[in-house]
Formats: structure tokens, C-alpha cells, sequence
């Protein structure tokens, strides 16, 4: 593979409750298991970061294959939730659930849209076959 960006972040203190800063220091944040899981919540989560990084990812694959095909979306958007549960096997696992809106564009050719970006979306690339990804088109 030919490496056109490498992303670098440290995390320190005890994981879930810890911090994580990226060495550009755009990322910088105390982490807290989540109300949910048992914690105070009073921070971001491993899960967060997840879903606001494949929330943009896959809107800048949706914008990339639209202009490829010529066509015109805006006030588009991406929304992601990454739900975290047990595997049964003594573990957790990640399900995702994505929400595409592209505002005027009939709902037949925005869900061929975000089939497209499914495939060229370096998340979508990551995960496939590994976590259950759903995507949901909705009439914008």
C-alpha cells in the first residue's frame, strides 16, 4: 500500500478512562466509560471517536462519488452510531448504523449513491465482514 497519510495518537491513564491526544494535537481528550457501561460518562469514548470518524469518512466518500458522477448534492449529511454489546463469548463487539441524507435527490438514486461510497470508504473497506454495518438512506 502506498501510505499517503498517517494518523499517530497516544492513549495514557487507564484506557476507557484516560486521555488521548494525536501528535498534531488536534485530538486531545479525557476519555470516560459511559453512564451506559457503568462509568460517569463524563468524557468522550472509544465509541465516539469511532462514530464521528466513519460519520466523516464515509460523507467525504458520498461527496467523492457523487462528483465523479456528476452529480450536484448539498446540505448532505452523515450521521453514525456505533453500538457497543457482548459477543457471548466473553467480549464486546461493534454494530454501526449510518444515516445518509442527500436533500432533493430522489430516494432511489441517493441509496445507489451511498452503495457506491460503501465501497470506497476506507471505515466500510476496514469493517466489512468483520462488524454489522448498516446504512440507511432517508428522504431529505
Amino acid at each position: 500500500m502506498e501510505i499517503l497519510y498517517t494518523a499517530e495518537a497516544l492513549s495514557t491513564g487507564e484506557g476507557r478512562n484516560g486521555h488521548v491526544r494525536t501528535s498534531d494535537g488536534q485530538v486531545d481528550l479525557d476519555l470516560a466509560i459511559p453512564k451506559e457501561m457503568g462509568g460517569s460518562g463524563n468524557g468522550a469514548n472509544p465509541e465516539d471517536l469511532f462514530a464521528a470518524g466513519y460519520a466523516a469518512c464515509f460523507h467525504s466518500a458520498l461527496q467523492s462519488v457523487a462528483r465523479a458522477r456528476k452529480v450536484k448534492i448539498s446540505d448532505s449529511s452523515v450521521g453514525g452510531r456505533v453500538h457497543i454489546g457482548p459477543n457471548g463469548e466473553g467480549g464486546f463487539q461493534l454494530a454501526v448504523l449510518l444515516e445518509v441524507v442527500l436533500p432533493g435527490l430522489p430516494l432511489a438514486e441517493a441509496q445507489e449513491l451511498a452503495d457506491a461510497a460503501h465501497q470506497v470508504c476506507p471505515y466500510s473497506n476496514a469493517t466489512r465482514g468483520n462488524i454489522d454495518v448498516q446504512i440507511v438512506v432517508e428522504e431529505g
